[in-house]
């Protein structure tokens, strides 16, 4: 969050987040999501229900739309593309974030390799894995958290948003997390940090 409010400002639409994320925060936020937040998730943003794939806003409604940790959890790869297009469509920029499948650790379960086995074996595994050990999930609910998480690689992500610069996070040498951004037009500072980031 810090390196996004560094180098982003203006009006904020987050796809998939919570107003608690930006408590404390002054920014203009509003945060779209397909579920209420929790009575105890409070913040500044305003809140609207609604789905990432069919924002109901104009086109460059916002100065930038992130997205943060959401583009892996839509569903198929029609549901992640029909989501970018959303997400390039209302914001001027963006910045959209990922975890990077090629980082050896799954991070929703919390174990290292399964997200590299298909998708049955993944499914058959994960009552296994830290997650499953640890929180018991039902069935049902694992059901739901194989069927809506597909990692995404950095070619895909580069096929998502053809006209971002692509960034990454590491851990211990190696890229856990991967960022799609495009600076709002004329932003300056931003502008020309990305195109280093492309040249690089």
């Amino acid at each position: 969050m810090r390196r996004f409010r560094q180098r982003f400002s203006g009006t904020i639409l987050d796809v998939g987040g919570t107003p608690g994320t930006w408590r404390g925060r002054d920014a203009d936020v509003t945060v779209v999501n397909v579920e209420p937040p929790e009575p105890w998730d409070t913040g500044s943003a305003r809140f609207v229900r609604g789905d990432g794939r069919h924002l109901d806003f104009a086109d460059s409604s916002f100065d930038v739309v992130y997205c943060n940790s959401v583009i892996e959890h839509v569903g198929s790869p029609e549901d992640q593309a029909q989501l970018a297009r959303e997400i390039r469509r209302v914001g001027r920029g963006y910045w959209v974030q990922t975890p990077a499948k090629s980082f050896p650790v799954e991070p929703h379960v919390l174990t290292p390799f399964i997200h590299w086995l298909p998708r049955g074996l993944q499914r058959r595994l994960m009552p296994y894995t830290i997650w499953g050990l640890i929180t018991h999930p039902s069935d049902e609910y694992i059901d739901q958290v194989a069927m809506r998480t597909r990692l995404v690689s950095r070619c895909e992500l580069e096929r998502l948003f053809p006209d971002a610069a692509i960034e990454h996070e590491s851990f211990l040498g190696l890229t856990k997390s991967w960022i799609a951004v495009r600076p709002n037009p004329g932003s300056g500072p931003l502008a020309e940090a990305t195109a280093r980031s492309s040249r690089a």
